[in-house]
């Protein structure tokens, strides 16, 4: 098997990570992933400042620690740091290593930019094959612009092990390993709903690893003496994290989430294995930065008594002093009644306004809030100063043909190899599915309580949509889950979801339903105006809410995992 460790799960990660996983334990291969959507906006917004720029630079500053003690442990590294420039970042990696007296041999995948002169950015998610054809060019470190964030394992698998375009199952199983650590400590115990569970409670929880085997199963585990833990709930919320339906799409494979089986091969040792793999779709994602125009916001403290006709007093005014176009209001009703102190009497009200006129929504309108300070309702405050506008992105999404991107591997030789894309795909399958609510279930006892107390959920962005995974702890909660979470249900539990598209899917085999929620975000992270642009604290708020649970099922903290069928055979 290969060992392959992560350090990074985005651009502004824990700094000392690369020096933690090299010292930690054996690793053959480190990998760090740094571009998200909104980091392609910040590495756009970076490039036309200096043409010169458009890669992560903490990544260099990091490496500059490391890179020796990598060389000399023969650790070869693998990045998307690249993002925009990735022969600009080799070039950086090339100097920083004559700098620091060290020999090493660099390699870079490019051709996922797109000329599109409609967008500030415009990259394809290339594949694994790029990586792997670096490495067996002898490349000690692996650059990447826009490739799936997967790739940066399966790449190093690919070169080990020799696969094929055709060996499916094994490039789904090394895809669905690589989704589980590309995230970092996601799948250790970070963001994990019962963090309280875990042996040090959260509070560091190490870095991954995932010992990819020929087959292409994989083992998630993380070094020895590091926090959190890898438990298969931990690994099952990391592998809900945004993705939609059973059929995880990727340029070299289509990985089917619904054929993983998951076991506890040891403390802090997960097996992943059985994940069978399809032909790729024809076509690549292309993901689309584009600068939306300016925004600001203002804060008003709302508190005491008549909290709806004071923040309907400044809605009226201020739509009065600057104009309607562009204005969204949200009270958030923090108050309580009778309250001892004036925070927990207090409702919040913010301002946005989005605008293409810099000035408008700059200090035209924060002044336009401030003026009122003593000219509104009862008890006027604000908790933002005046302040100027920034600018925001807006993310979108398209899909180019796969034999349309010049998908090229640049070898520390300098030989440029032109890698071809897959000679089989597929047409992706609608796998939606909303079932009948079981028989029996209006008689069955229940009892208040909420929802969190038998299911964990993890939630994330995909552009101005949303994912909502919820998996059950026991296989009598998910029977009941599958059946009792519909999409009515999530409506009437989380309303703003009410009027949008909402897709679901069943994973059996982790218990789990999936919910995709469209245009949720609005423009995405960049744009959006809600309290939680990314929803990531999505699936925390749908376990709070107060439900009818069954009362025969009541699972305590630490309710043993389900048990695969080789297990009870």
């Amino acid at each position: 098997m290969i060992r392959i460790g992560n350090a990074s799960g985005f651009y502004g990660d824990r700094f000392t990570a690369w020096r933690e996983m090299l010292d930690g334990g054996e690793l053959d291969v480190l990998t760090g992933d740094y571009l998200a959507e909104l980091t392609m906006l910040i590495l756009g917004r970076d490039r036309l400042r200096d043409p010169g720029l458009g890669y992560a630079k903490t990544f260099l500053r990091q490496l500059e620690e490391t890179l020796g003690t990598a060389l000399d442990r023969g650790v070869r590294i693998v990045t998307n740091a690249g993002g925009l420039n990735p022969a600009g970042l080799a070039a950086a990696i090339g100097a920083l290593a004559d700098r620091l007296g060290l020999d090493a041999r660099i390699g870079y995948v490019e051709g996922d930019a797109l000329g599109r002169p409609d967008a500030l950015t415009a990259n394809a998610y290339l594949g694994a094959f790029g990586i792997a054809a670096c490495l067996d060019g002898g490349a000690d470190v692996v650059v990447t612009g826009r490739v799936t964030d997967a790739s940066l394992v399966v790449g190093p698998a690919i070169a080990r092990h020799g696969w094929q375009r055709d060996d499916l199952d094994a490039l789904a199983g090394a895809t669905v390993a690589g989704h589980l650590i590309e995230c970092g400590t996601q799948v250790t115990g970070g963001n994990y709903s019962f963090f309280t569970e875990l042996p040090d409670g959260g509070h560091r929880p190490g870095f991954p690893i995932a010992e990819v085997h020929p087959d292409g199963s994989a083992v998630i585990t993380k070094h020895p003496g590091t926090g959190g833990a890898v438990t298969v709930e931990t690994v099952t919320a990391q592998l809900l994290y945004e993705v939609g339906g059973p059929g995880y799409l990727g340029p070299d494979v289509v990985s089917r989430l619904d054929t993983a089986t998951l076991h506890q091969d040891g403390p802090d040792r997960v097996r992943v294995s059985g994940v069978r793999g399809t032909p790729p779709p024809a076509t690549l994602k292309v993901g689309l930065t584009n600068l939306g125009g300016f925004r600001n916001s203002m804060t008003f403290v709302l508190c005491g008594l008549e909290i709806p006709a004071k923040a309907a007093l400044i809605r009226g005014q201020l739509e009065q002093a600057i104009g309607k176009e562009g204005l969204e209001f949200t009270l958030a009703r923090t108050d309580h009644a009778d309250a001892h102190d004036t925070e927990t009497a207090s409702a919040l009200l913010h301002v946005h306004l989005r605008d293409g006129d810099r000035a408008r929504a700059g200090r035209a309108f924060s002044a336009a809030a401030v003026e009122l300070a003593l000219a509104s309702y009862p008890g006027c405050t604000l908790t933002t100063p005046p302040g100027d506008a920034t600018p925001y992105g807006v993310f979108t999404v398209d899909t180019v043909p796969q034999d349309a991107v010049p998908h090229l591997a640049v070898l520390p030789s300098g030989e440029r190899v032109e890698i071809a894309p897959p000679a089989v795909t597929a047409p992706v399958a609608d796998e939606r599915v909303e079932p009948a609510p079981p028989s029996g279930e209006a008689d069955r006892p229940t009892r208040r309580g909420p929802l969190g107390e038998l299911v964990g959920a993890r939630s994330g962005d995909k552009g101005g949509d949303a994912n909502l995974g919820v998996w059950a702890r026991t296989d009598a909660g998910y029977a009941w889950l599958r059946g009792w979470l519909t999409v009515p249900r999530l409506a009437e539990l989380l309303p703003e979801t009410a009027p949008l598209t909402v897709h679901r899917y069943e994973l059996a085999n982790l218990r789990a339903v999936n919910f995709v929620i469209e245009g949720l975000l609005g423009p995405g992270v960049a744009g959006s105006t809600r309290f939680d642009p990314q929803a990531k604290a999505l699936g925390e708020l749908l376990r709070s809410r107060i439900v009818d649970l069954p009362a025969d099922l009541t699972p305590g903290p630490g309710t043993p995992a389900r048990q695969t069928r080789s297990e009870v055979a």
